[in-house]
């Protein structure tokens, strides 16, 4: 699989952004030019200078410096969300598809009311519930967003508890719950994998909309959303103060989308085939 990502140039892309990513919220503190919160009402407005490369915005902060640390901040929120949805997904969804009968009846049951509801309207009426604030998009999130894992392992897991290895642990002894811990789940975590990569663009572009809108992280948080919406009243005279922001949740979104859609091609095996010459 390593050889296949090392020959796949979504993959290398993807990687390579998000582990810049990474290693600028890692370092935020370091890399930030100036204090993301230090205001300065003499500078603000400013474009783009050797000062301050991004320029300022309203209140004269350095909008590098706030970009910065917006990285830190939505990559934390990104993968709390997507860490709780796949835990709650693939833990129902392994037990409906291990166990079957009535804990499959309920658990999908339960699926098909999330699913029938629009995801995004009900996590907005969450949100709106809980009050402004990353806790409470966070939560809104993943209360609705573990359905699709739920279903995927459960697809998997179904067709993997007839095979001879999961009989032969049976014939052994095992408990129930070893077999799906030790060896059920880890041979189903492939396509959980590539839709959590997926999912991933798609959260952070759902932190930042909460943010704009003004559901999300608060002031004086340094948000992409949260820059986004501060901007809006000064486009025409300082467009940078939405640009950039603007760019930095595209490019991230764009890496994640990459990189799940390389996972996808490699783990799928008519993409083997095809490689093969088959």
């Amino acid at each position: 699989m390593i050889a296949d990502i090392t020959r796949n140039k979504k993959a290398l892309t993807g990687i390579f952004i998000v582990v810049a990513l990474i290693v600028t919220a890692l370092f935020a503190p370091v890399l930030a030019p100036h204090d993301p919160y230090d205001q300065n009402i003499e500078s603000r407005l400013q474009g783009p200078s050797r000062d301050f490369l991004l320029g300022t915005d309203y209140l004269g902060r350095c909008l590098l410096s706030r970009t910065i640390y917006g990285t830190r901040l939505s990559l934390k929120v990104v993968v709390i969300i997507v860490s709780i949805q796949v835990l709650i997904g693939v833990a129902l969804g392994a037990i409906a598809g291990y166990f079957g009968g009535i804990p499959d009846g309920l658990i999908m049951r339960l699926v098909d009311v999330f699913m029938a509801l629009p995801s995004l309207v009900l996590a907005l009426v969450l949100a709106s519930i809980t009050g402004p604030g990353l806790a409470g998009i966070t939560w809104a999130m993943c209360v609705t967003g573990w359905t699709e894992y739920a279903r995927v392992i459960r697809g998997d897991i179904l067709a993997l508890k007839e095979k001879e290895f999961v009989k032969g642990a049976k014939v052994f002894g095992f408990s129930n719950a070893y077999i799906l811990i030790r060896h059920v789940i880890p041979n189903a975590l492939a396509p959980i994998i590539v839709l959590a990569t997926l999912s991933t663009g798609f959260v952070i572009l759902l932190v930042a909309a909460f943010s704009f809108i003004g559901l999300g992280a608060q002031p004086p948080e340094a948000d992409w959303g949260t820059m986004l919406n501060d901007g809006r009243a000064f486009m025409r005279m300082a467009p940078h103060l939405t640009i950039f922001p603007g760019i930095a949740i595209m490019v991230t979104t764009l890496a994640f989308n990459l990189l799940g859609d390389a996972l996808r091609d490699i783990m799928d095996p008519r993409f083997q085939l095809d490689q093969r010459g088959f």
